[in-house]
């Protein structure tokens, strides 16, 4: 690399290659007047530190390679490529005078943002018509797409390949090649994007005359398919990285985890330093903690390792220090140079070899520490890690028990810097991913696992991907219903192509169209309407639309504002399942025989089609069909698996009768219709990955344990539906029998059920943390002062009871093992109680509990009982 600086101005680092004078003022920048209006007019911030390196070389038709935190954003490349398509003496060569340029999407969402933002600035540009292309699997789609007169198309690498199908002619015309978020393109779809790519080159080769031709390419990562791109299709391209974790990595920076007790940091390092000292390697060791560099420099000064210091409280000046520790590697002396992140900058040192990572930093602190070795990144590009040259710089990251959290993120910039992982790692990763996941046990189920049987990144994703018995108990599923069982449903509210929420309507008698009916006769009346004064979170309301009456619960109040004022509330229409925001002066009193029905809403999930290339999101052509064809209108459907409230169903069917002939016949079966739209395609697998999630688990069967949905006795639904009882019956839910046994209809067990529900409700769970060694599973249960212990030991099963204050604590554990239970103990401090069990069989445990729990986790601490011989990090 040609060069390397640092803007102190902004305390930003730049990456480079090739020499680029940058426009930070977008009244200077490279851009033709009328589109520098429509920028400002459109209140844009920029151009930030990665435009203004970008744009410059971008809008003078040079080839662009652009990695950055902001590399996802469109606006790195579009104000200079509409820059480029005014000035029309590029394209002279042409066979039409005009060039075309296409950008390349990972995927149709994010190119509806890319055409979107086109046709907002492109109104600055004369005769610029942008047009977003999507092609779908049907024979002849691509053939019906008009692209003569267009300069700029917008499309994705799967519909590309489909369109040059029948019409080779684009890449005759293509001039500009634009690729947005590379790594994801080359991630998601490599094969396609390599075939465009070659396409292309072949096409810029045969093209007559000399007509501009330009490839942009913007990004957040490096890795090796960025190289292969600039090396194989890209013209002396100008490189731009803002992010100085990935410059590292295109420097080939070798990243080395080393996994330790805390207690032994010391140690490790030492051990790192007699390696490093062969070398005579310049060695900086960075922390976040003024104690730990006087505690590294006194354990190197009593090895008689040469050390330097420098923290915030020192008196001596961040330049001395760094010119002293230069002049003696000159002088042939291995010094080491200890120092705190906040004297990063004024170091001023980008030549060390070796970096080594006390403490675990945050990525922008990990970043300035890597700038440290900028001197040092390998200057020459290449296209496989065998080719590559020796690595002169080493980055080395000592992780704890107490940075254990850092684990995944390490491992996921470990993977994509092609470094290498050792198996420690993975599995300390996969035990924090584990962890994480049950801190999700009360979020709902994925929505994407739901829908399609797969969630993409479960790292990321909010919401968990495990059964929850309590949460997933059947709701407002009647309880005559087998699965399979054909039924029929009223979609009212459409989320996308195959979810939707609605109600199963009963083929007997259907009581919420008599509940509805009363209401609509009950207000409307006037003196019926009685508003509300006080709303409340969590209760029921009437809501008014027109000629239509809803009932509804308030699931929000984000402001309330000031006393007597109207406010806006967010609700839930309970028999629809939709969601909405109104005024607080909209909601009625709804009176408490319009409550005795439990909501009815149910959440059906239409299996068996997915959408086309590896997308994660309908196309909302596809919904908006579907929305128009099934929205309000009585279907047919199989009900073949249950959790919750929600329904999965294959098939969804819409039916007319003939009653003169007492037939029935199909209109259209709704999987038919998605696959007809050429967007979607058959999904077989994903049946099978819902069961999956319940096969360890003890769900209750939903053809033999569905939760009441009409019941006959009256005043028992009245109480189950007031607001107040809601948070009993959720909680009997959470603590109800594991066995999945059904519950009884005789009175005698209905009144041990409540009488089991109401000692739940006083109980609360303890925390509590629980580690193993090969023989033991100990258990620390948080809990001060406890009093009245109690303990119980089962083969499988683990009861523990205190009181505390005046509360009481109940743990009621079903173990994933069995255990002896007479050699099994416990005690009590002050300040928890240690249970310890005795395994029945010598070994690893992978889980604690058959089922998840909360309020139970990983003790990270004390994974693995600490000893001379075993230790969570058994290696260095």
């Amino acid at each position: 690399f040609q060069s390397f600086e640092n803007l102190e101005e902004e305390g930003n680092i730049v990456f480079l290659r090739k020499q680029i004078q940058p426009s930070s003022v977008l009244k200077t920048a490279p851009l033709f007047d009328d589109l520098k209006k429509e920028l400002a007019w459109n209140k844009f911030s920029g151009p930030n530190l990665t435009e203004s390196y970008c744009w410059p070389p971008a809008a003078r038709g040079y080839d662009v390679l652009a990695i950055s935190h902001q590399g996802n954003d469109p606006l790195l490349y579009i104000p200079p490529l509409l820059t480029l398509l005014q000035r029309k003496s590029a394209y002279e060569a042409l066979p039409n005078t005009t060039g075309v340029s296409l950008v390349l999407c990972p995927g149709w969402k994010k190119a509806q943002l890319v055409f979107n933002l086109l046709k907002t600035y492109g109104k600055a540009v004369r005769g610029i018509h942008p047009l977003l292309v999507i092609v779908g699997q049907n024979k002849g789609a691509a053939g019906h797409v008009e692209i003569r007169g267009c300069e700029v198309v917008v499309t994705t690498p799967y519909s590309l390949l489909r369109l040059l199908e029948h019409n080779r002619w684009l890449l005759c015309r293509l001039c500009h090649l634009v690729l947005d978020e590379v790594e994801v393109l080359f991630s998601d779809a490599t094969e396609q994007v390599c075939t465009i790519l070659d396409c292309y080159k072949k096409a810029a080769a045969q093209a007559q005359g000399n007509p501009l031709h330009q490839i942009i390419a913007v990004g957040t990562q490096w890795n090796k398919h960025v190289t292969y791109l600039m090396k194989e299709f890209m013209n002396d391209p100008y490189v731009v990285i803002t992010a100085m974790e990935e410059a590292a990595i295109c420097g080939n920076v070798q990243q080395v985890v080393q996994l330790c007790r805390n207690s032994d940091k010391i140690t490790e390092l030492l051990k790192i330093l007699d390696f490093t000292h062969n070398g005579l390697q310049k060695v900086l060791v960075f922390t976040d903690s003024v104690d730990e560099v006087e505690m590294i420099h006194k354990a190197l000064k009593s090895k008689s390792i040469a050390s330097l210091k420098k923290h915030n409280q020192s008196k001596c000046i961040a330049q001395c220090v760094s010119e002293r520790w230069r002049k003696l590697h000159v002088s042939g002396t291995p010094v080491v140079l200890v120092s705190t992140d906040d004297c990063l900058q004024a170091l001023e040192i980008t030549d060390a070899t070796c970096v080594i990572h006390f403490s675990f930093p945050s990525l922008g602190v990990f970043a300035q520490r890597l700038q440290s070795m900028s001197d040092n990144f390998c200057a020459k590009v290449e296209d496989s890690s065998v080719d590559r040259e020796p690595t002169k710089a080493k980055s080395v990251n000592l992780l704890t028990e107490e940075s254990a959290c850092y684990a995944p993120g390490i491992l996921d910039y470990l993977k994509h810097a092609e470094a290498e992982i050792p198996q420690e790692l993975c599995d300390l990763t996969a035990r924090i991913l584990e962890s994480e996941e049950d801190k999700k046990f009360s979020r709902p189920l994925c929505a994407s696992l739901k829908a399609f049987g797969i969630c993409k990144n479960r790292a990321a994703c909010p919401d968990r991907h495990q059964i929850n018995v309590s949460i997933d108990m059947t709701q407002n599923i009647p309880n005559e219903i087998k699965t399979p069982e054909s039924v029929t449903i009223l979609p009212l509210h459409v989320v996308h192509a195959t979810n939707y929420f609605g109600r199963i309507v009963d083929k007997q008698k259907d009581k919420y169209t008599a509940l509805h009916e009363e209401m609509k006769t009950y207000f409307k009346i006037p003196t019926n309407r009685i508003g509300v004064d006080t709303v409340e979170k969590s209760a029921f309301y009437g809501l008014a639309e027109g000629a239509l009456c809803h009932r509804v619960q308030v699931v929000d109040i984000p402001d309330k504002g000031e006393e007597n004022s109207v406010y806006k509330v967010i609700i839930k229409y309970v028999d629809e399942g939709r969601t909405s925001q109104v005024n607080s002066d909209q909601l009625l009193q709804l009176p408490e025989e319009f409550q005795c029905l439990p909501p009815q809403a149910v959440e059906f999930v239409l299996c068996g089609v997915k959408p086309i290339d590896n997308e994660m999101e309908w196309n909302p052509k596809v919904t908006d069909h579907i929305h128009h064809k099934i929205k309000g209108k009585p279907h047919l459907a199989k009900v073949v698996h249950v959790l919750g409230a929600t329904a999965w169903v294959d098939p969804v069917v819409s039916v007319t009768r003939f009653s003169a002939m007492k037939v029935w016949v199909s209109e259209y079966n709704v999987q038919s219709e998605i696959l007809s739209t050429g967007l979607g395609i058959e999904n077989p697998g994903h049946l099978a990955e819902i069961q999956k999630l319940c096969r360890h688990m003890e769900v209750p069967d939903c053809g033999e344990n569905l939760e009441h949905f009409i019941k006959e006795d009256i005043a028992g639904l009245e109480k189950a539906s007031k607001p107040q009882e809601m948070l009993i019956q959720e909680n009997y839910a959470e603590n109800c029998n594991t066995s999945g046994s059904r519950p009884c209809d005789d009175v005698a067990q209905k009144k041990e059920a409540e009488d089991t529900m109401l000692h739940q409700r006083k109980c609360c769970h303890p925390e509590i943390k629980w580690f193993q060694d090969n023989e033991t599973v100990t258990l620390k249960v948080k809990i001060l002062n406890a009093g009245d212990t109690e303990c119980k030991f089962s083969e499988e099963k683990v009861v523990f009871r205190a009181n505390s204050g005046d509360k009481i604590y109940l743990a009621d554990l079903v173990l994933q093992q069995p255990i002896l239970a007479e050699k099994s103990t416990y005690i009590i401090k002050d300040r928890e109680a240690v249970i310890v069990l005795t395994k029945e069989k010598p070994g690893a445990w992978s889980k604690l509990l058959k089922n998840k729990n909360i309020h139970v986790s990983l003790d990270f601490e004390h994974y693995w009982k600490e000893s001379d011989d075993e230790s969570p990090f058994p290696f260095g």
